[in-house]
This record gives structure tokens, sequence and C-alpha cells, in this order.
């Protein structure tokens, strides 16, 4: 009998291409035809097990637990509410489809493009429907049979470099349709996708919807997006004596050099354009793309200042004639081929790539030298700055050795002097004097700076996401920082795992976390209540009058007007004509959800989900005390409404009390743009405002209540509009 993790090994190359991973799911497919290994991970633990989901076309073949997060933290919603794309799309394939043919529609999704090729070639002509995710075809197989589609549409539940002429399909295609897309243009691998169809699955010179993607690019200068990634520059002028990266280590803290995708029109007033929108890349979909491609630009300067970053997009042209586009460009770029907005969807984003440092100073008219480059999924760019190069440190080490790639946002709180001083001022307050400090986390400033603050220091960190490269990095700041090597500790084992011989028979005497997980930037603010599970966990070790820093999390909450991101978000019933009513419950739709079901808490950028306002005093919902072990939780508060206006949901989050006496506070609030927060979205907006307001309609009062069970890491929100 084969392993249930055998199997999974197996299946490392069936892994689905998808917009948004599910944040706590991973699914990968095996190549049995009767089930699926669902990855799913415990974010209080960090443990991951495999579950298992048979394939059949039963209503209940997925549990009702698990069916909803399996689909409804991805982006499919949103790209079905994204009606600009869907018109677009539909337009262009009514337009090149005008005969009986055979069309491939590869990553189908819910079937929507194949619908819209077999309506626009009447009742003849075939169509294949190619979709590697076992639980979108089983939707998709849905949404066919309610549109009278199932008997015109095969389905394949394969990637579309595993279908084979002659025995999953009859012929090669005459017509490809696709939409493997992401914000970088590549990063689904669009080019590996289109070579392997034009050599193996489509007729020669075939017709295809899009036609033509063409990428642009612009210099821009934003403090904002310097602070992203600039750490060394940044943390410059800290005044708590410690340094990520001091000059010998000045690069080993960076964030990964790619494209990162970004709304950047929230940030528009912050941006200083510094040249005119340049053209970068053209990839054509009706013939065979290049794995490797490079452009060199010579980009005249149209304003003073240092450039920080260059934000791109791309354009989409649909059909051949150039009518029909679609562009992902932020709203300060004007087209003429592109005569209105388009609207906010979460889907697709602008992308940002850090000029490396400080940036580069440029003068008005300078003629500004660019070497752009692709390769099958990223573009990346050069524009002569200097690159670090790999030093020999001690021990043999260099400093490739003690590279950490950081989150563009972790880099940025690293740098922040705020922050900083706020750890200082916590520690001072308690944390001086005690005899042995365990970090619990994956932070690099908490060791740092407490082996620097204690006169004997013994800093035992644990990184349970960094482990040997963190080890070496730590060891070598620490010498950077005139700090003995051996002060901090690192051990390489679970917190369960973890003995009185591992801390020398010594109790700790002070727990101390950001809290910060690798992994975790992803998730929801109340996930990082790992740290009270392996508090708990570490229990036995920790002195009676131990510290615990954080002291406590406050789960605090606000309501928010949120119109983009609801939209994006809401139920969807016509699409372009075809009927997606199915979908709802099972993509977490807001609106119209069946009895006792509800859409999911998500996490946001707040500040990234286009118009919002909040609409209330923030308030705190419930407490958890890290003094105590880990345990189930509820609170329930009552909302004051401050404006009137009309209330989409409720953004949540946690402040970390870090001092003693509620005297330091970290707050990851909507105000806050280094955090996601949590976004509870209501199934019907309703009209809210003070109790004092002239407008009847307007709701004057609800309460929020919350539970948290530890057991799962979940927490559930009720709200209720009184």
């Amino acid at each position: 009998m084969i392993s249930l993790f055998t199997k999974a090994l197996i299946a490392t190359r069936f892994l689905p291409r998808t917009r948004t991973c599910p944040s706590k799911l991973t699914a990968i497919q095996t190549m049995s035809s009767q089930c699926i290994f669902q990855l799913k991970l415990d974010p209080l633990t960090g443990n991951s097990e495999w579950v298992v989901i048979e394939e059949n076309d039963n209503e209940q073949s997925f549990p009702h637990n698990f069916n909803q997060p399996l689909l409804a933290t991805t982006s499919y919603l949103d790209m079905l509410n994204d009606s600009t794309r869907n018109r677009a799309f539909r337009e262009a394939i009514e337009k090149t489809i005008t005969k009986p043919c055979h069309v491939l529609d590869i990553g189908a999704g819910t079937g929507l493009l194949s619908m819209m090729a077999a309506r626009a070639m009447g009742s003849s002509g075939r169509v294949t429907a190619c979709e590697s995710y076992l639980p979108m075809v089983k939707l998709m197989k849905k949404v066919l049979r309610l549109n009278g589609m199932e008997g015109r549409i095969k389905v394949i539940n394969k990637r579309s470099d595993e279908l084979i002429v002659g025995l999953d399909i009859p012929s090669r295609a005459d017509v490809l349709v696709s939409e493997i897309l992401d914000s970088e243009l590549l990063g689904e691998g669009l080019i590996p996708t289109l070579q392997h169809a034009h050599d193996n699955l489509l007729m020669e010179n075939p017709l295809t919807v899009p036609y033509r993607a063409t990428t642009y690019g612009q210099l821009v200068e934003s403090t904002f997006l310097w602070k992203l990634h600039d750490l060394h520059n940044n943390e410059a002028s800290a005044s708590d004596g410690i340094r990520l990266t001091p000059p010998e280590l000045d690069s080993v803290l960076s964030v990964k050099r790619q494209q990162y995708a970004m709304h950047c029109d929230p940030i528009g007033e912050e941006i200083k354009p510094l040249s005119e929108p340049f053209k970068i890349f053209e990839f054509d979909f009706w013939k065979r793309p290049e794995s490797y491609g490079e452009t060199e630009l010579c980009i005249k300067a149209t304003n003073d200042g240092r450039a920080h970053a260059v934000v791109s997009w791309w354009v989409l042209q649909l059909d051949r004639e150039g009518t029909i586009y679609y562009s992902t460009a932020p709203r300060w770029i004007s087209s003429p081929t592109i005569t209105s907005p388009v609207d906010w969807c979460d889907h697709w984003k602008q992308c940002v790539w850090f000029v490396p440092g400080s940036g580069i100073s440029i003068l008005k008219g300078e003629g500004i030298h660019l070497r752009a480059t692709h390769t099958d999924t990223s573009i990346s760019y050069n524009l002569d700055t200097q690159v670090p190069t790999t030093k020999v440190l001690h021990q043999g080490l260099t400093t490739g050795d003690l590279q950490l790639v950081l989150p563009p946002e972790r880099a940025a709180i690293y740098g922040d002097k705020g922050w900083r001083l706020s750890m200082l001022k916590a520690i001072e307050s308690g944390g001086r004097g005690r005899s042995l400090c365990l970090v619990a986390d994956d932070s690099i400033f908490l060791p740092l700076l407490m082996a620097n603050l204690s006169e004997a220091p013994h800093v035992i960190s644990l990184l349970p996401g960094l482990k040997e490269r963190g080890l070496h990095y730590l060891q070598a700041a620490a010498c950077a920082n005139r700090l003995s090597p051996n002060c901090i500790e690192v051990l390489e084992k679970r917190v369960k795992q973890l003995t009185m011989h591992d801390t020398h028979q010594k109790k700790v005497d002070l727990l101390i976390a950001e809290p910060f997980y690798l992994g975790h930037d992803s998730m929801l603010p109340w996930q990082n209540l790992r740290f009270w599970k392996d508090r708990t966990t570490l229990d036995y070790i920790l002195s009676e009058d131990a510290l615990i820093i954080p002291s406590k999390g406050i789960l605090r909450a606000c309501a928010i007007s949120l119109p983009d991101l609801w939209k994006s978000r809401c139920c969807v019933s016509k699409i372009e004509g075809f009927d997606h009513s199915v979908v709802n419950a099972t993509l977490g739709a807001c609106g119209h959800l069946p009895e006792l079901e509800e859409g999911p808490c998500l996490p946001f950028f707040v500040w990234q989900c286009g118009e919002f306002d909040v609409l209330s005093e923030t308030f705190d919902v419930m407490e958890f005390d890290f003094s105590k072990k880990i345990c189930q939780c509820q609170g329930k508060s009552q909302v004051k409404f401050t404006k009137t206006g009309v209330c989409h949901g409720f953004v949540l989050w946690i402040d970390w009390v870090m001092g003693l006496q509620n005297s330091v506070v970290i707050s990851t609030g909507p105000d806050k743009r280094y955090w996601k927060q949590g976004v509870k979205l209501l199934a019907t907006p309703r009209t809210v405002g003070p109790e004092r307001s002239r407008n009847d309609q307007a709701c004057c009062s609800a309460v929020l209540e919350a539970f948290f069970d530890p057991s799962e890491g979940e927490l559930k929100i009720i709200p209720d509009f009184l």
C-alpha cells in the first residue's frame, strides 16, 4: 500500500494554476482519478496534514465545513465579478469565432469562455475545456449543467501539457481561448503553456482570444515604495544601537528581486512619475513565444528626482483588428485605446519592481538606460545599479550563506523607527535583568536587541521558519554589532520537543515574540496567535514569575464602507447571459447565501481595497490573555456608528500589548500599511448612521460577537444589526 505522503510526492507536478492560493490550503492532485489530496495547514502549530477528498459528482462530495474554504479564499469570484473583463472576452470571442470549428479553452475555470465559444458557433462545432484543478472541474460541471451546455463542451481534468491528440482530443484545435494571466502577465505559466499548445494542440496559424499582450512600465519616485525594500538605509537613523544590516552585512537582508503585485492607485498622490510610460515586451498568443527575451531602452527623464521603482502593467488586445482592449494600468495613465478606467478588482493589479538600495538620482531630460529580461514566468529589470556581490566572511561563510529574503512589508517594519522604539520600550519596561530569554518566533530583531540590552546575555531563539539560515545570520550579525557570537543560541527543534536540557536546566523567565512567523504574511491576523499556542506548550519550562511579551492580544474592529471590495465578492447571477448562481455558496459570495451559510473572513491590506470609509468608532471585541494557557474565548461589543453611509462589513485586527500596564501597544489596524487585516463582509450591505442621524432608513446600532476556537485556530464572527 502506498503511503499518503508518497502519493503526495508523486503528485507535486500536478499543482494547479490559481491566481490566489488559499491562505491555509494547498491542493495537490494525484494521478489517481478517484481522489485528490488536500494539504491543510494548522496556523497555530505550523503543522500540516493530508486530507483525502474523493472525486465524484455527488453534491455532497465535499464535506460542508471543508468545501467552502477550499475555493472561497481564491480569486475566482473576483474574476467572475469583473464585468469589464467578461464583456471584452465575450465581444472578442463573438468577433473571432464566426463558424463551426474546434475550440480549446485552457484553464477553463467555471467554463465561462467555453460557453461563450459554444454559443458563438451555434449548434455545431466542438469545445474542449481543459482545467487541472479538480474542485473547479466539479464546479464547472454544475455551471454547464445549469446552462444546458453539458453535452456541448467536453471537460478534461488535466493540465494542458498532459493532453494528447488522438487520446484526449480527436484533433488539433482551430481556436485557442484562454485567460491564464496574473498581475505580472507571465506568472501563471503563460509562455510554457502557449509553447506546448502551439507544438502539440493547435493548428498552424490558429485564431486566439486574446490576440496579444503588451507590458508597459514607468519610472517613479516614492518614499513609501523605497521603505518597502531598502532596510539598510532606513535603519541608519535608528537609536536602539542595533544594525540588522551593518556595513559588512548590508546586503544579507533583502527583499527578493522580483515584481510585486500591488494596487498603486491608493498611493498615487505619493508617487512622482519620472518618465512617460514605455513599452517593454509584446507577446503574441497566435504564435509560439520564446522562453527568454531581453530589450534595452533609453528612457528620457521627465522630472528631476530619485528613481525608487518601476511600476508596470499590461494591456491586452483581445481581437486581431485591435478594437477590443483590457488594461491593468493605474488610473493616472491615459490611453487612446482604453476609453474608460477598469473597475477595481483584486485578481489583477499593477506590479512594482524596486530599484536596489536608495534608488538612482536622475535629472529632467537625462537618458536612463534600462535593460529588461523575461524568462518563462517572470520579468525583471536592470537600471545600471550596483548589485551586491558575494563576500567571504568569518568561518568560511559568505554573504550568500547568510542571505535572508524578507517580504517587503517586513523589511519596512524592521526599518521603522517608531516600531523599533516601541520594542525597545517594551523590553526596558520589564525585560532587563532577566537571566534567560526565549524568543519564540522568527524575529531576528528581538534576539539582537535582547543580547545588546542584557549585561550577561543568554538568548535562545527558536526561528521555526528561518532555522539554520537564521542561525548563521544571527551569529554574523551579533559579531557585526560587537556582541559575543555565543550570546544567541538557536534551537532547531519544534516547540513541543524542547526540554529543560535545551535551556541548560534553567527556567525561562522571559518569553518574547513580535509575533512574526515566516509564511504567515498572507494569513488572517489572529493566526499569529500561534505565539499563544507555543506559550502554552512551553509552560513547563517557564518560571513562575516569567514575563510574557506580548502580555496579551486585543481583537479590535470597526465598521467600514468597502463598495469596491464588496462588489468584487458579491453573488453572481447572469454573466454575459450565462447563469452562474450555483457558484455563490462554494466561492463564499456575499448576499443571498443559503440559510446558516456565511462568507469567509478574508485577509486584505484594507488600504489597497479600493474606496473605503470608516463608519464607526474602533472597539474592542475580545482579549487573549497570554499569561494563561490558550483557551476558548468569546467577546461581544456594541458598534457605535459615527457616520452615515453604507456598511459593507467589519475590519478586524489584533493590537499586541507589549509593555506592562498597556504601556506599549503595537497596532496592526487599517491605518497601518504593513499588516493585513481580516475583512468580514456582510451578506447584505446596511445603511447606518449615528443615533442622532436624521436618516430614518439608517441603522443606528449593531452588535459584533466573536468566538475563538483554539483547536482549529478559527475565529467565528457574527454581526447583528439591531
